[in-house]
């Protein structure tokens, strides 16, 4: 007969990582919405958008996807074997935190800062460049605000033997040097926007010399470049209904990696700019709702100094300054509005995804607006905790979410999306404290 072991002296984990696979297709909301997505309309005409209007700017696999109604369109062996060098990524409980909330709540986060560019933007970047790629487009050109998707953009077009031009929000591109210098590692070429090297930049600097800019500038400079090059397309970070598409990875590996251990979600907690990590996180939990009768509560968390969510009017709307782009039923601020040069550059848009807006007319989600300093109190708390430093974008849901699990009275199960690390973003919380 053997003896017992002895009692473990161990302390008691405080966090755990759930497994998972890597998703075989994206998920689209479209096909179970009770009413479709108003249609983007041509500037000109007002008539609702062809493949035609399009085909300038983009590859025609990402216009099919962009009008699909499908639920679920199969990832290719390609994009999926670069998704494995990262995915899937982690859903990790954050003991640590709800103990120092002192919350009877179980909170998890779904850790997108894995990613080799540090954010969850490589999703729809890698299948964006592999799908130009595939129809010989050798050049893309795109915006970006913080950097990450400028990042995440330039390393896919290295991956895909491509290259890339970004223009970069000017107070990002002066504030975060390092994200620039990322995508000149991954062989970019950035531009602080405005610039003088397009018609629209220098309209807008001729205009306001001192701008700080803005997302929707920047995109007029990319697209304007990207209509006159036959080589080059013009490629997306958030906002259009492909780039909402793959992200949705994200949300079908939480649920799969909740359903492992047997919990379901309660409430949902995104960062929410132009929609795309939002959208990728919550989308799936949306579809679970409307197909099965499940109740799990997405709360959109925005930055109090760009509230197109809980301020802008529903309407048709530029997803650009110059109005070179199609008319969007979303959400908005006005297309020329100029946000604060805040540190979450990545959530100064002044519009929101049109299916992000459809769902929040139909009340599938709800949005808060959080401030800067209430989201890096956050940020700082739960890196104090959980030893991870979150993107500024990031610390808008967990500021949310920490708000809620402290007024939790019961074990409800609260998601954060962590959208990415603000290793990049350092100086941002130097300033704070």
């Amino acid at each position: 007969m053997t003896d017992s072991p002895a009692p473990s002296t161990a302390p008691e984990p405080l966090g755990s990582v759930v497994p998972s696979a890597v998703p075989t297709h994206w998920y689209n909301l479209s096909a179970d919405l009770p009413e479709p997505v108003p249609p983007a309309l041509n500037p000109g005409t007002r008539e609702p958008l062809g493949p035609a209007d399009l085909a300038p700017l983009f590859p025609m696999a990402l216009i099919m996807q962009e009008v699909a109604t499908e639920r679920y369109i199969e990832i290719p062996q390609a994009v999926r074997e670069v998704y494995a060098l990262w995915r899937p990524s982690p859903l990790i409980r954050a003991m640590r935190l709800e103990r120092a909330l002192g919350t009877p709540a179980r909170i998890y986060y779904k850790y997108e800062g894995v990613s080799p560019a540090g954010s969850h933007k490589p999703n729809t970047a890698v299948a964006q460049a592999y799908y130009n790629a595939a129809e010989g487009v050798t050049k893309l050109t795109t915006e970006t605000g913080a950097g990450q998707w400028g990042a995440s953009l330039s390393m896919a077009c290295a991956l895909m033997g491509m290259e890339c031009e970004v223009w970069q929000v000017r107070a990002s591109y002066d504030q975060k040097p390092y994200r620039r210098m990322q995508m000149e590692t991954y062989g970019g070429v950035c531009h602080p926007s405005p610039s003088e090297l397009t018609e629209a930049g220098r309209a807008m600097l001729a205009k306001d010399p001192e701008t700080t800019g803005s997302l929707g500038m920047a995109i007029s400079e990319a697209v304007e470049v990207a209509a006159k090059d036959p080589k080059a397309h013009y490629s997306l970070g958030s906002v259009l209904n492909h780039v909402l598409l793959h992200q949705t990875v994200i949300g079908q590996e939480a649920l799969a990696q909740l359903d492992e251990i047997g919990e379901t979600a309660d409430i949902v907690f995104g960062c929410a700019g132009g929609g795309s990590n939002l959208a990728g996180l919550s989308f799936p939990f949306l579809g679970r709702n409307l197909r099965d009768g499940a109740t799990t509560k997405v709360v959109a968390c925005e930055p109090a100094s760009c509230p197109s969510l809980t301020q802008g009017e529903y309407r048709y709307d530029f997803g650009d300054v110059a109005g070179l782009t199609p008319l969007l039923k979303m959400h908005t601020l006005g297309k020329d509005f100029v946000p604060p040069p805040i540190h979450a550059g990545g959530l100064r848009y002044h519009g929101m995804a049109p299916m992000v807006s459809h769902a929040k007319e139909l009340g599938l989600l709800d949005a808060i607006a959080i401030d800067q300093d209430t989201a890096f109190a956050a940020g700082l708390e739960f890196a104090r905790a959980e030893g991870i430093i979150p993107a500024p974008e990031s610390t808008h849901a967990v500021a949310g979410a920490v708000a809620h699990a402290r007024r939790a009275t019961t074990d409800e199960v609260i998601v954060i999306g962590l959208s990415g690390n603000g290793v990049l973003d350092l100086p941002a919380y130097a300033d704070y404290v």
